[in-house]
């Protein structure tokens, strides 16, 4: 019987190979992998039963070789050539980082600080003033723990003074001062660089002079140039816009490229946000019957719309004046400043309505005292209506004319008997100053005229005949006329 051939001869038939040489061992020759060479004929590939090398020994820089079935047990002591992966060197730098801030309390310190009582996730806070140096104002955080500092340009209406308590937010820790880098709402930023140019940050622009075309100003933010269009400049159309040239304006960033060097700012949205912060606290204190100052914010057919400061509100055009306007446009013009009267507030719908004719006298008030009943006074017809005519008979009183008192005939149209513009002279039948009403009529002074003209008429009658009477008495008698009492009567027809 023949001998098995290598390929057919068991595992464990095979010579045992002599132990590799430890790579990197002092005194051992370089040598080849064996797994680096093309296998030699007869010899089994690897990943086979029997391997060249000894167990859990593997050249540096190699995979432990699987032969099938379990996979090879990655966490064996022996394995310590494989490198780890990128989460196991995340977690390890995690976990010295945790080390090494263990002691540090300042992240616990902003943490506990911007918790406020109420228990709202929100950073801000409220410290005092300890001290000014410069152009930084150093808080005292609540806590006790670390100081804060706040740029002396976010104070937009002046420096503070020692003891002021401000409000404020914590921007970031500074470690190399050791400081809280605070930060107040809505303030004024400072920034060195485009890298510091952020969309919605309020910064201070200087108005270095006009485009062109006069369409907006050139503006510089710290060095940085920038372009602020006329539409926002002013919550209102601005006219002239050099008056701006010159001087520091509160700006917020509203588009920033710093690839393409293009900044472009509003101050628009700084006043537009100014006015919601200040909405709340007007809501709160508006109330009927109060007397405000306001800018006329626009002009329409129907009223004016007047900004009181927190709040829009309007002015119909009937509560614009006494006397009838026909076009508000006539009287106002956008940016008039203006004294108005609260006449109702809508806090539900947010609306105000004003009134600028309650701030002059009544006329209604000296009309009452020499106009009563009965009065005969001339007017101009101001407006036709189906029920009657409107006739203005001082500034601002308005008196009626109904349809049934224009004529003595029936009347279908008013403007058969008045036209608007006509002056007429009317009787009052009756004043209402409470309802600010008067009743006026054309036809008393038509019937009383066409009564003059009748009872005229009949004088002339009674005149004519009573001067046909006068004159048939003074007529003088005939003496050719001859009385008697006559004889017998005389029958027509018959001969004597």
């Amino acid at each position: 019987m023949s001998e098995p051939s290598n390929a057919e001869q068991p595992a464990q038939s095979l010579p045992e190979a002599p132990p590799a040489p430890v790579a990197g061992a002092p005194g051992s020759p370089p040598k080849a992998n064996p797994l680096d060479r093309p296998p030699q004929p007869g010899t089994r590939r690897p990943g086979g039963a029997t391997r060249a090398f000894p167990q859990n020994k593997f050249p540096k820089g190699d995979r432990p070789l699987n032969p099938g079935g379990k996979p090879a047990d990655l966490g064996k002591k022996d394995f310590v050539g494989a490198k780890p992966n990128n989460r196991e060197l995340d977690k390890l730098i995690e976990d010295e980082l945790n080390q090494a801030m263990a002691g540090f309390d300042v992240q616990t310190t902003v943490a506990e600080e911007a918790k406020p009582a109420g228990g709202a996730a929100t950073g801000r806070k409220k410290g005092r003033v300890v001290g000014i140096h410069g152009k930084d104002v150093f808080i005292e955080v609540p806590g006790g723990r670390s100081q804060g500092v706040l740029p002396l340009l976010q104070f937009d209406q002046g420096p503070p003074k020692i003891g002021d308590v401000v409000e404020f937010d914590i921007d970031h820790y500074d470690s190399a001062d050791g400081l809280l880098i605070l930060t107040r709402e809505g303030s004024t930023q400072v920034v060195h660089d485009w890298s510091g140019i952020a969309y919605g940050m309020f910064v201070e622009a200087k108005v270095t002079g006009t485009n062109k075309n006069k369409t907006g100003l050139t503006v510089e933010v710290n060095g940085i140039k920038g372009f602020l269009p006329a539409s926002q400049l002013d919550l209102y159309r601005v006219e002239d816009i050099d008056q701006f040239v010159n001087q520091r304006l509160k700006v917020m960033v509203a588009e920033v490229n710093p690839a393409e060097r293009n900044l472009i700012v509003s101050r628009r949205a700084v006043l537009e946000r100014e006015r919601q912060v200040k909405a709340e606290a007007f809501w709160k204190t508006i109330a009927e019957g109060q007397v405000k100052s306001g800018i006329v914010r626009s002009v329409k057919p129907f009223g004016v719309f007047v900004d009181l400061g927190g709040a829009d509100g309007l002015i119909p055009v009937s509560e614009i004046s006494w006397s009838r306007v026909e076009d508000p446009n006539s009287l106002f013009k956008v940016g008039d400043a203006v004294e108005v009267k609260i006449n109702r507030v809508d806090h539900e719908a947010r609306k105000i309505g004003l009134s600028l004719k309650a701030m002059i006298r009544s006329p209604w008030d000296d009309f009452a005292e020499h106009a009563k009943a009965g009065a005969r006074l001339t007017g101009k017809v101001t407006r036709l209506a189906d029920f009657g005519a409107f006739v203005e008979l001082e500034p601002g009183i308005e008196g009626l004319i109904h349809v049934s008192e224009l004529s003595t005939q029936r009347v279908r149209r008013v403007r058969d008997i008045v036209s608007e513009g006509q002056t007429v002279e009317v009787d009052v039948l009756s004043v209402d100053p409470e309802n600010r009403r008067i009743s006026l009529s054309l036809k008393s002074i038509q019937r009383a005229k066409e009564d003059a003209e009748e009872a005229a008429e009949a004088a002339e009658e009674q005149a004519n005949f009573a001067a046909a009477e006068d004159r048939l008495a003074s007529r003088p008698a005939n003496p050719n006329l001859r009385g008697g009492i006559g004889g017998p009567p005389v029958e027509f027809g018959k001969a004597e």
